[in-house]
């Protein structure tokens, strides 16, 4: 008995060495590199393909993965700015239904910014105008970077290139909405689909990975 649970520990820990850095066993791939099967958009602009990647063009828009909603888990997204280091966009989380337009995400789950010189509530890794980030590790436009959404319950851990940026607890203190395009302040459902922003036409995002780890 001894002998064949060693062999099984040996065979899950040589599978395991050959996984992808930053992935587990139980990761989900949620952009196949080739369309956008299983994704869904709302709103104006579009998100292109373009050389196994998504690219944002136009806004606003909202682009959200329609088979699952998730919850306790993280969220991985690799990404680059390519118009400037402050193109404008996000990952959306927490949303409890699947968006019928474009500002759902904003108002009704929470947006994970991308913008490499907003300040620091809405620069990349704020949850956007209630939980300002720590630190600025976003990379040069043209450069890849590695988003990790941490989900816990109601708690929300941000990760950049490899540097915790933000922790956002539900109920903490948040700044007052100053403006209609702000968030509407409220709790947001532990469970909820995600999505990505296309902000507007000047701002080029690309992505090449999204996936998800329970």
């Amino acid at each position: 008995m001894i002998s064949v649970m060693k062999r099984i520990a040996f065979a899950l820990l040589a599978t395991s060495m050959f996984l992808p850095i930053g992935l587990s066993a139980q990761s989900k791939q949620l952009f196949n590199g080739k369309d956008l099967t299983g994704w869904e958009h709302v709103g104006p602009g579009k998100f292109v393909i373009e050389d196994g990647t998504i690219k944002t063009e136009g806004g606003m828009g909202l682009l959200y993965y329609k088979g699952e909603a998730f919850g306790n888990c993280t969220v991985k997204v690799v990404f680059k700015t390519v118009s400037t280091p402050g193109a404008n966009s996000g990952v959306y989380i927490r949303m409890p239904e699947q968006p019928k337009d474009p500002w759902y995400g904003v108002h009704f789950g929470y947006e994970v910014q991308i913008d490499g010189q907003a300040d620091d509530w809405h620069a990349t890794g704020a949850i956007y105008s209630l939980a300002k980030i720590e630190k600025r590790v976003q990379k040069p436009a043209g450069e890849w970077n590695t988003m990790e959404i941490v989900l816990r319950g109601s708690e929300t851990l941000v990760r950049l290139n490899g540097e915790q940026i933000n922790d956002y607890k539900e109920g903490q203190p948040v700044p007052e909405r100053k403006q209609w395009f702000e968030p509407v302040r409220g709790p947001r459902a532990d469970t909820g689909y995600i999505g990505l922003q296309n902000h507007d036409g000047k701002s080029v995002v690309v992505f090449k990975e999204i996936s998800v780890s329970k």
